[in-house]
């Protein structure tokens, strides 16, 4: 109450807050998906570049899927990608294959169809996902109507460098999200995968809001011996900016979300069944029922919807059953960065960001295309040149398949080397940021700096009790300073500057446990 305002007798009440203004913790797994989807539009308005946020995979299906036809049709197809079996003179070096009547066929893609960020999505919530944005760049291209080659990495020409930067500056104005991640990022080229991922890395540490979670190009398909070849290009493209707001994760993951109801004979050859007739029911030992059945394929009068017909075709054909079956397997090999996501929430969700996300299982994950030794992860966690370490995701027997790794790309550092170093502090900064705000235009004066330095000193002693900073004591466990002669001079208020320095100290997770045990003289009792 300003006393000087007071001009009639009387009794005035003046009430004086005891409390000082709170910390509220940020979110701290928000994950920006940018990609293409089957559609983006919501009660007629296009929802195309525009970062939507969504809370539940229902609300990713109400923006961004194709509806269902009515019954009995069968729900609508969000990923269609098409296959092509084509004929190899000997058993193929690399690369999906089947072996039919004695003749072996690689299962090759039409790079133009295939696309992540539907999956990605889906595995982010089925491994504990929760709050989202959705950055939809476009809907699916146009079929190339040819396979890929043998062994060569998946290029979509579909997916454009141009459509993701977009996306990706979309999401300057939006503070919320705290993972930037790109699944469709491995169909690029090479080099247009190395721009974008030093885009992502020069945005985060702008904003200083957001990790990006990479894929590694060549990690669904490892060779068994030049495999390292794929790691070393990716450290070679993610530049020397920003290394300490990005990870990455290899190789890719064999998951289970694609079913069986999600490939079908529509999916080869363009949907030609009569290039797929020859190989599964050869003329010169033809099976009658199987004859049948591509008869009321060919048919649309037959009135049998497509899944009852490849339902009987799968039943009736040994040869199509094992190349659906083949090639769901295909179509299930994902990146990681979805999933990792969902791991990262969940374990947000249960403990903090200062719990590393790692030895921890994923959710719908059956195999890896690529078991590698602790041997080979060393590789992979320690850089002597580049610094740039990468997270392995490793079987263990008896365990599963687990992420077995929690650092960032800068490796070398002592400061930002883990994960959760970088995300906790991030949610630090954030979160007293936002609460500062209120203390802008405030009187530059003690009662402001004791005001601030109460406030942030009681939200880190809230994350110390909660286990996310060190020490025995709070006074071990950080500091808050703010105070002319201590953080600021004259000159600073004058200019209108209220300096608050905050150190923490900031839980590391055991990565190296050494047991060192040695044996003793026996002794008397």
């Amino acid at each position: 109450m300003n006393l000087a305002t007071i001009k009639t007798p009387g009794v005035y009440i003046n009430e004086v807050n005891a409390f000082p203004n709170g910390v509220v913790a940020v979110a701290t797994a928000v994950p920006a998906f940018i990609g293409y989807t089957p559609r983006a539009d919501y009660q007629g308005v296009s929802y195309t570049n525009v970062p939507q946020r969504i809370t539940s995979f229902s609300d990713f299906q109400a923006f961004y899927c194709l509806p269902d036809p009515p019954a009995p049709a069968p729900p609508a197809k969000q990923f269609n990608p098409q296959y092509y079996l084509v004929k190899q003179p000997g058993l193929p070096a690399k690369g999906d294959y089947v072996q039919i009547n004695g003749a072996f066929y690689s299962i090759l893609p039409d790079p133009n169809t295939v696309y992540y960020l539907y999956n990605a999505v889906k595995m982010f919530y089925e491994n504990g996902g929760g709050d989202a944005y959705i950055v939809s760049v476009g809907g699916y291209g146009a079929p190339s109507g040819k396979p890929g080659n043998p062994g060569d990495p998946l290029v979509n020409a579909n997916v454009q460098l141009a459509d993701l930067q977009a996306g990706l500056g979309l999401l300057l104005n939006e503070q919320e999200p705290t993972m930037y991640i790109c699944p469709d990022a491995t169909l690029l080229t090479s080099d247009n995968n190395a721009s974008l991922m030093k885009a992502m890395l020069l945005q985060n540490s702008i904003m200083g809001t957001a990790v990006s979670i990479f894929d590694i190009i060549g990690g669904n398909a490892p060779d068994p011996l030049l495999w390292t070849k794929d790691i070393d290009t990716f450290r070679a493209n993610t530049g020397n900016t920003g290394l300490n707001y990005g990870t990455a994760y290899y190789p890719f993951v064999r998951s289970t979300v694609v079913q069986n109801t999600d490939i079908d004979y529509t999916n080869f050859f363009g949907g030609d069944i009569t290039q797929l007739t020859p190989i599964i029911n050869p003329p010169a030992s033809a099976d009658p029922s199987v004859t049948a059945i591509i008869a009321n394929i060919q048919n649309p009068a037959s009135g049998l919807t497509v899944q009852q017909n490849n339902t009987a075709l799968v039943n009736a054909s040994t040869p199509y059953s094992l190349i659906v079956r083949r090639t769901i397997s295909n179509a299930n090999m994902m990146p990681p960065s979805g999933a990792m996501a969902g791991v990262i929430t969940a374990t947000d969700n249960a403990i903090g960001p200062w719990q590393a996300p790692a030895n921890i299982g994923f959710t719908d994950v059956s195999n890896l295309p690529i078991n590698l030794s602790a041997t080979q992860q060393g590789y992979l966690n320690v850089d002597a040149v580049t610094g740039k370490s990468i997270n392995a995701i490793r079987s263990f027997n008896g365990l599963g398949i687990l992420v077995w790794g929690a650092r960032t790309l800068d490796g070398n550092s002592l400061d930002w080397k883990y994960l959760s170093v970088r995300r906790t502090v991030i949610f630090l900064e954030q979160s007293c940021k936002l609460a500062a705000n209120a203390y802008v235009f405030q009187p530059n004066t003690k009662n402001t700096w004791e005001s601030v330095k109460s406030m942030i000193s009681s939200f880190l002693n809230s994350i110390w009790k909660l286990g996310g900073l060190m020490g025995a004591s709070p006074a071990d466990a950080y500091s808050v300073d703010c105070g002319l002669g201590t953080t600021m001079t004259a000159e600073d208020i004058l200019l209108g500057f209220m300096n608050v320095t905050v150190k923490v100290a900031v839980t590391r997770p055991a990565e190296f446990i050494v047991i060192t045990f040695q044996q003793q003289m026996p002794t008397s009792s």
